[in-house]
């Protein structure tokens, strides 16, 4: 029946089918340092890295599982102060075990702001996880121990190190954030192919029949908010500490919830691979803008002006790709990899 055909056993993945991803990984460690300057490693690649993780944990709640969010940048300011808290109370915690127990504390917050999606679905659920997002900043502007006093309010980010490895550099801190985003995406590869990830498509595709069949809808539903929250809490640490080198509530304000959406649906719900190429699409896209736009104000037009365009443009290609392509960027690759004859 098409009905269960989420639950179906998983396909495994082929020699053939893992060599680009070891191909692309041997060449982003290896090839990526020796090339790339300081300014593509702290201004692209490593934003690049952390918004794919921050879509990857929003595709488990919204693409895999079908629940609507606008909170993303909420959990990733949780995951950030509780690693902030945790390295700064606990001087003798390793980063590694910080990060992921701030994706933990993430993790817990995000069970609890999904609790509303075992009672209402839609455009009420967005409504809900905006809410979050707004007592969150409030949370973190209004109570002063998660700043530990700090009367500015902007925190200077925890010197990063792993053992005797001092991540001070653009290169290190590229291969950091270049390990973790690694093995999240390879446990969220694992994850949507589990039992747990079907039956997330199941809810996601027919929450009533899912509940038919025996699936438990609303601990499902939990599940993905937690685990969505805890992939969004180590990218928000990531953000804070290896990009911004600052936390502070403003950093994880509406704007970037709204990034990480447009990620997930420029890429591609449902899929792990549209995280890099939505990721790519949001960070390139303003670069190249940008570059336009100081010939056009070479040519005469102000900086307001420019600015204004700059928007314009940005919102329509969104519109024009969406229409074009609706199910994402890496639909679209697979397109063009079927057209492409094949070799005898």
């Amino acid at each position: 029946m098409e009905l269960t055909r989420p639950l179906a056993e998983p396909r495994r993945l082929n020699l053939r089918q893992l060599a680009v991803p070891l191909a692309s990984a041997l060449v982003a460690f290896a090839g990526v340092p020796l090339v790339a300057n300081d300014y593509w490693l702290n201004a692209i690649l490593v934003p690049f890295l952390i918004l794919s993780v921050a879509g990857l944990g929003l595709n488990f709640l919204t693409g895999y599982a079908g629940q609507l969010s606008l909170g993303s940048a909420a959990f990733m300011s949780i995951g950030a102060y509780a690693t902030y808290n945790l390295l700064l109370r606990v001087p003798a915690l390793p980063l590694p075990v910080g990060l992921l127990l701030g994706g933990l504390v993430s993790a817990a917050a995000g069970a609890l702001f999904g609790l509303p999606s075992l009672r209402i679905k839609g455009f009420y659920l967005i409504v809900s996880t905006l809410a979050a997002q707004f007592f969150v900043v409030w949370l973190f502007t209004r109570v002063g121990w998660f700043s530990n006093y700090d009367t500015s309010g902007v925190l200077s980010a925890p010197q990063l190190a792993i053992g005797h490895w001092r991540i001070d550099t653009p290169v290190s801190r590229y291969l950091f954030v270049l390990g973790v985003a690694t093995s999240l995406f390879a446990f969220g590869a694992s994850l949507v192919r589990s039992e747990l990830g079907r039956r997330w498509m199941a809810v996601r595709d027919m929450e009533a029949a899912a509940r038919v069949i025996g699936i438990p809808v609303g601990r499902s539903k939990l599940l993905a908010f937690a685990l969505s929250a805890f992939v969004l809490g180590v990218a928000g640490a990531l953000w804070a500490f290896a990009y911004l080198g600052t936390i502070e509530p403003d950093g994880f304000n509406l704007n970037l919830s709204f990034q990480v959406l447009f990620i997930i649906i420029i890429g591609g719900m449902g899929s792990i691979s549209g995280n890099f190429l939505g990721a790519a699409f949001i960070v390139l896209l303003p670069i190249l803008l940008s570059n336009a736009a100081g010939a056009l104000a070479h040519a005469g037009i102000g900086a307001d002006q420019v600015q204004n365009l700059q928007k314009i443009v940005f919102g329509t290609l969104i519109i024009v790709f969406l229409i074009k392509e609706p199910e994402g960027l890496a639909r679209l690759v697979q397109i063009v990899r079927q057209r492409r004859p094949k070799q005898s």
